[in-house]
């Protein structure tokens, strides 16, 4: 594994981000029943502090969490930040353990997530080129025919789980056909990418059993490429080694299906229970993009994510002249999406309503998520073919017994219990999946909050080729050992 860059100077006297001995928590827990209850209630009590606060993602591991929707424009865009996890101070001095749970989401990988200056943009150019030779009309054929497997399996009962056999599901099942990953490793990698984002006691085994697969996988691709996302990554101008290439494709897969799943399951509810959607419904109009816009704001599927670790102690105000928090160097800064996008100070100018995308659930600056548009297509796709089956479909149980899963990273429900009438027969010969073509589409995906210059230019430097056989022992480096 690589060692930490530079040295790391002597902590300021007192500061709490360098606290040694017994661990005193620093702030509310982000994890839990009560906190998966009700965020809004931590996140109310956070903003009192100002743009930035001291929150516990998981027992011993502290952060600061940013609550603001200016101050998150500043993290997410000043060059003082920065997104190399290998400056975690409490990590490098063993107060955060290399087993915790948290680390498969927060700890070091050779990916574009963790990367910054011209390392990240040579990352980042190799996915948003491979991501470029995706045909929209082909995943959305896709899509549909994912969708049509998965409700058919449930069509005939009259009643399902939305979460657990359709959104959970369908993004992975999605994502493993874009990879091009043969049918021995689809359900594999399913059920280990569903294992890290929950960041339980059993993340690192899932974290690792991911990392396996994808090793397989590259090994599969290297000997016969395709036309999918691996094998165009694997031929790129920026020649990834396959250390690099296992953790580009944990980061498309991990943030390109869990929040999706996430963002299904939640426009699906609002569909089914909001009156401002409900009510369209009965009358013809589904206006599943209004539904979709409406979660990205208020229920922003990665609620608190983008780590980012200060290079120098900072002291972070929402505008000059306002208040002040000090970010200290070298511990985990975190975007609070769910925060930012619902702060009371955006009320007016940045009105949350359809059409305006200035949320920041797509994160922002440099590292603004490179696949906004298949997210979309995938999930318009699933929700559109799931409600043309489906039509009479209902909520079986009262809204406010939907409960949602415990963690700090994500927003997602447990369960979604629907009804609906049983249908007589297989829904199987309703699918138009037309052909699977990829080409180059026309325009690039849009950036949805307020522009700043992002340069994707490809650089001259390259990673070495050929085979390094790293996934013989990668369950190890995965866990830090």
């Amino acid at each position: 594994m690589s060692q930490p860059p530079g040295p790391i100077d002597a902590p300021p006297p007192g500061c709490p981000a360098h606290r040694g001995g017994g661990h005193t928590p620093a702030g509310p827990p982000l994890y839990g029943p009560e906190f998966a209850a009700d965020p809004d209630r931590t996140y109310d009590k956070l903003r009192a502090q100002g743009p930035a606060a001291w929150v516990e993602l998981s027992p011993g591991v502290d952060a600061m969490l940013v609550t603001s929707y200016d101050a998150a424009l500043k993290v997410l865009r000043h060059p003082n930040f920065v997104k190399d996890a290998r400056r975690w101070r409490a990590l490098n001095e063993g107060r955060v353990t290399p087993d915790n749970p948290v680390i498969p989401m927060m700890g070091w990988r050779p990916s574009l997530l963790f990367a910054d200056g011209d390392r990240h943009r040579r990352l980042r150019t190799s996915v948003t080129d491979a991501l470029a030779k995706v045909d929209p009309v082909a995943l959305r054929g896709y899509v549909e025919h994912s969708a049509v497997q998965l409700i058919d399996e449930f069509a005939q009962r009259g009643s399902a789980d939305l979460v657990s056999e359709y959104a959970d599901r369908l993004p992975l099942l999605v994502f493993t056909q874009l990879f091009g990953a043969p049918d021995s490793l689809v359900e594999r990698m399913v059920t280990a990418c569903a294992g890290m984002i929950d960041a339980s006691q059993d993340a690192q085994q899932a974290g690792a059993n991911l990392a396996m697969c994808l090793g397989e996988l590259i090994a599969i691709k290297r000997q016969h490429p395709g036309r999918d996302l691996t094998s165009w990554l694997l031929a790129h101008p920026a020649r990834l080694s396959d250390e690099e290439m296992i953790h580009q494709l944990v980061v498309l897969i991990g943030a390109g299906s869990v929040p999706t799943t996430a963002w299904i399951a939640s426009a699906t509810m609002l569909l089914l229970t909001d009156d401002r959607f409900a009510g369209e419904m009965s009358g013809g109009s589904m206006p599943i993009g209004d539904a979709l816009t409406e979660v990205l704001w208020t229920l922003s599927p990665m609620s608190n994510f983008c780590f980012h670790y200060a290079i120098d102690d900072y002291e972070l105000k929402e505008r000059p002249g306002a208040p002040g928090v000090l970010i200290p160097k070298d511990v985990p800064v975190l975007i609070s999406h769910a925060a930012a996008n619902t702060d009371p100070s955006l009320a007016g100018a940045h009105v949350r309503k359809a059409g305006n995308h200035a949320h920041l659930a797509w994160s922002a600056g440099p590292h603004v998520c490179p696949a906004q548009d298949p997210a979309n297509v995938i999930a318009t796709t699933a929700i559109e073919k799931l409600l043309d089956l489906l039509p009479d479909m209902d909520l079986a149980v009262p809204v406010e017994h939907l409960t949602w899963r415990p963690g700090p990273f994500h927003r997602t429900l447990t369960a979604l219990p629907v009804r609906f009438p049983a249908l007589s027969s297989s829904v199987q010969s309703t699918s138009n999946t037309g052909e699977y073509r990829w080409t180059t589409p026309s325009s690039a995906p849009a950036v949805s909050t307020p522009p700043e210059p992002i340069s994707t230019a490809r650089p001259t430097g390259s990673g070495p080729r050929g085979p390094q056989r790293v996934w013989s022992s990668l369950a190890k480096w995965w866990r830090g050992q």
